[in-house]
């Protein structure tokens, strides 16, 4: 490596593939999955699918220039990344795709790749749609699988991202997102790891749509949510608009992120219980990635064999609950998703709790993020790892933003209620429980145990037997002590206002 580091880079110093010989701009996605064909391995439904040895983020080895202090270390990443791509006898695959379609929150990504990894840029091309011929790339990610250490480095002034040593395609789609959301932040929104939803109804209150989002870390019920059609019929129904990565703007424009595609865990996929995920993720159009598949292409997604994070790249066109849009105008609720069984199955927030459940982040640790504590109780605000910045002044953003809306927020339990004698929350009872709010004939009654608003009455639903007290020994002292240990845990970002901290429930 040529002895000049520096530490400060931009887009505008990798070089521009279309006048560069060694790197191969644009190819199509036949080209790309040719690429990789000695990694792929054919399903019985005609898609190709990868074993990656990385299965997982490297959360632990990724550092960004807000939150941390690079020193020259951390600025020879980009000096790696940005020799691999002169490097003339370097065979290099770039290509450029479009994050996002609202005017305020679109950026030009480029993705510079080995060739004989194609198959990462294989599956991030389908997620987004094709930039403008020539246009000059917003965002940059360097990905180099091979490096004898894990580092991932992020520059989200310039836009710049080198990852080295994982060959997870995750690192590559959310090197994008991460600063997608950034930016949003940056224009007085806040970027939200959520999936958007629109339900049209049309009954007794009139014809109306419902905008909702839903906040959650991967593995937790949010694809399956987002895109459950709440079992309406026509003329109502209810449409995804996004999956995993929203903006919410503070003219209350949700705007999406992803407009080709989906990445979504398949381990447990049932046809049953996730029809459209499922015919999409067997289509021959998907990109399978850590799945196991026989040597005969039989396809099994209820069987670990790589690991628990097993993915699969699908494209809006085979869900016919995506709709042709990607952008919410407005949103009226907000859904933060737990599998806290000290939860009710659905609660309303104030504004100060509902700034207090984005902090909380309550939720489970999935595979996507830590495969090693799988199951366990964490907290990650806003459900979102990628934050980047103060995450107290994104909790007073978000109250604010909420506050100014009119915005109706609502934390709800996808896992059990109660811990001794625990009753599941199944779809059933949460798709009733999400009808019920959209079309505003919950009962809502103040429950003094929990402290909280909660339903007194839903329709098709048996909510009284849903108590967290009845079903928890020693409920007020495990009510008391998660109550305690919250209120420390939000005491610990200094930028948060008062007001929320004191809004602990």
């Amino acid at each position: 490596m040529a002895n000049r580091a520096r530490t400060r880079y931009t887009a505008d110093d990798f070089p521009d593939p279309a006048s560069t010989d060694h790197i191969t701009h644009n190819p199509s996605l036949d080209d790309l999955r040719a690429f990789s064909e000695h990694l792929e391995t054919t399903t019985e439904y005609g898609s190709p699918s990868y074993v990656s040895d990385y299965r997982s983020r490297s959360s632990e080895q990724t550092r960004n220039a807000v939150d941390h202090e690079f020193d020259d270390d951390d600025y020879v990443a980009f000096e790696s990344a940005l020799d691999f791509v002169e490097d003339a006898s370097n065979d290099v695959v770039a290509v450029d795709r479009v994050v996002g379609r609202h005017p305020d929150t679109s950026f030009v990504c480029r993705l510079f790749i080995p060739k004989e990894y194609g198959r990462i840029a294989l599956s991030w091309a389908k997620l987004l749609e094709p930039a403008p011929e020539n246009a000059d790339p917003d965002f940059v990610t360097v990905q180099v699988p091979e490096r004898d250490e894990t580092t991932i480095r992020i520059l989200p002034e310039a836009g710049v991202t080198a990852v080295l040593g994982s060959d997870y395609t995750g690192e590559a789609k959310k090197s994008f997102l991460r600063l997608y959301m950034y930016r949003a932040k940056q224009q007085g929104g806040l970027g939200l790891h959520a999936g958007s939803k629109r339900v049209h109804l049309d009954d007794d209150a009139g014809e109306r749509d419902v905008g909702q989002l839903f906040l959650g870390l991967s593995g937790t019920g949010k694809s399956t949510l987002t895109s459950h059609g709440l079992w309406l019929d026509d003329p109502e129904g209810a449409e995804m608009l996004q999956d995993d990565v929203c903006a919410l703007l503070p003219n209350g424009t949700v705007t999406g992120s992803e407009g080709k595609g989906l990445y979504i865990k398949t381990i447990g996929l049932e046809a049953d219980e996730q029809p459209e995920l499922h015919g999409a993720a067997t289509s021959e159009t998907a990109v399978l990635e850590n799945v196991a598949v026989d040597d005969d292409g039989a396809v099994h997604f209820d069987e670990p064999r790589y690991g628990s994070n097993s993915r699969a790249v699908v494209l809006r066109d085979e869900l016919e609950s995506a709709a042709d849009d990607i952008d919410l105008p407005s949103v009226d609720q907000v859904f933060f998703i737990t599998r806290n069984p000290l939860m009710p199955p659905v609660a309303k927030l104030d504004e100060d709790q509902a700034a207090a459940a984005f902090m909380l982040g309550e939720s489970v640790e999935t595979s996507a993020g830590d495969p090693s504590r799988a199951g366990e109780s964490i907290r990650v605000v806003g459900t979102n790892p990628f934050i980047m910045g103060s995450k107290g002044e994104e909790g007073n953003r978000f109250r604010d933003l909420i506050s100014d809306l009119g915005v109706d927020c609502f934390v709800l339990n996808t896992g059990v209620v109660g811990t001794d004698t625990p009753a599941d929350v199944g779809v059933e009872e949460t798709v009733a429980l999400l009808e019920a709010v959209a079309r505003g004939t919950v009962s809502w009654t103040t429950n003094d145990d929990l402290d909280l608003t909660v339903p007194s009455e839903v329709p098709g639903m048996d909510i009284e037997s849903f108590s967290v007290a009845e079903r928890t020994a020693d409920f007020e002292d495990a009510h008391a002590a998660l109550t305690e240990e919250r209120r420390e845990y939000l005491e610990s970002f200094v930028d948060l206002d008062d007001d929320i901290v004191d809004a602990t429930y």
